[in-house]
């Protein structure tokens, strides 16, 4: 099987602008290509996880990756899927999220001559002189063909900031630019993204003739990761400061049945011939195929040792024995008592578990709460620290733990 054939019978592709020709560069390792993280937070989470793991595939496959930061475009923010305008970052909260960004990714792409690429489009986007893009880029835009675009339609009855009307202006010139200084012929971006890829490759070949090659692929790769990289009690981080091995282990580990093998194939680099055979699996077989997925996925993000204790701990807890050592544990100190007492709500807000006392006294008046298997019922519920002398572990639904002991 050749790699895109792969990529496709992994789900990974969406759309092509022409499959025939971007079969040949991937599958004969002649594609350079970038997808683009914008670099909103100063971790990577699971939705970059997934381009992340998509890269090292192609690289596999000797093609060459380039990972494009947005410290410029980031400075504008791209309105696709949102109702709002993106919060405005200063430039140094911009630099440092890039930092962290490029320390991460190297863990996953080979970076190096002839290898992968990492650069930033701060690089020559903050550079430009407005009149000379008007002149230069704009001139390649309709105005009609944008206002079309699903990513300007859905934010028209709210209002769309001229600043963010310029995105895809910025994410064009980026394809246009890598083009011209680094040979990138191919953009890989989510589905999302579709209109914003379209103008790149339209801008290529009005700029340098129908001979350009341009291409675009969109995956399910971004949309699918937004999905998969929420959960309650905010995103999923590969920053093992933000979210634990344990808590990132169990977020695969409690997917829904109907989504793990999807997310196998999506994600790891197991055989299809091998995942092929777990399509038959019902009942209990999918507990274990969920074991596989998160042992998989941890291994890659946090290393094999990482993987074995969150699925040894992670094991214990449903069993109901061994150690809570590897547990996401939230220490409270003499600070978060009043008068010696500290309230469930208190320490579910404080664990990051809930976002407000609100969210945690429905959480407790809905039966959602227990406190070493016992249920709590009353949102009024204090602790002393002599609660805390043995193991204190707090459940949330059926899936989430989460100890706590005192400074």
């Amino acid at each position: 099987m050749t790699i895109y054939d792969e990529l496709v019978a992994r789900g990974l592709i969406a759309q092509v602008t022409d499959e025939d020709e971007i079969r040949d560069l991937i599958n004969n390792g002649k594609a350079t290509f970038y997808i683009g993280f914008d670099p909103t937070a100063d971790s990577l989470h699971v939705g970059h996880f997934m381009a992340l793991c998509l890269m090292k595939r192609l690289q596999m496959a000797g093609n060459k990756p380039i990972a494009l930061i947005g410290g410029g475009t980031a400075h504008i923010g791209d309105p696709s899927g949102r109702t709002d305008m993106r919060s405005m970052m200063t430039a140094e909260q911009i630099q440092h999220n890039c930092d962290c960004f490029k320390k991460q990714m190297s863990r996953f792409i080979e970076f190096g001559e002839g290898k992968a690429q990492m650069v930033n489009n701060a690089d020559w986007l903050l550079n430009l002189n407005y009149v000379d893009v008007l002149r230069d880029v704009g001139a390649c835009f309709s105005v009609n063909n944008m206002l079309r675009a699903e990513c300007y339609k859905q934010r028209m009855e709210k209002g769309l900031s001229f600043l963010e009307f310029n995105y895809m202006i910025m994410q064009s010139y980026d394809f246009y630019h890598l083009y011209k200084e680094y040979g990138c012929n191919m953009q890989f971006g989510g589905d999302d993204q579709w209109s914003n890829m379209l103008g790149g490759t339209e801008l290529i070949r009005k700029k340098l003739g129908k001979d350009a090659y341009a291409m675009t692929i969109t995956l399910l790769l971004n949309s699918e990761g937004k999905k998969m990289g929420k959960t309650v009690g905010g995103a999923v981080w590969l920053d093992p400061e933000k979210t634990s091995p344990y808590e990132f282990y169990q977020y695969w580990r409690n997917v829904g049945d109907k989504d793990v093998l999807k997310c196998i194939r999506m994600l790891t680099f197991l055989p299809l011939e091998e995942i092929d055979k777990m399509d038959s699996w019902e009942g209990s077989q999918l507990n274990t195929a969920k074991e596989i997925l998160a042992f998989e996925l941890t291994k890659l993000v946090h290393g094999e040792e990482e993987a074995e204790k969150a699925q040894a701990t992670a094991r214990a807890v449903f069993s109901g024995a061994g150690s809570h050592e590897n547990m996401p544990t939230t220490c409270l100190t003499s600070d978060d008592f009043a008068d010696g007492k500290i309230g469930i709500l208190s320490m579910m807000v404080k664990a990051g578990l809930v976002a407000s006392n609100g969210e945690g006294r429905r959480l407790v008046t809905q039966g959602g709460v227990s406190v070493n298997d016992q249920k709590v019922t009353d949102p009024a519920t204090m602790y002393t620290s002599d609660d805390f002398a043995s193991d204190f572990v707090l459940k949330k639904g059926k899936k989430v733990f989460h100890k706590f002991t005192v400074n």
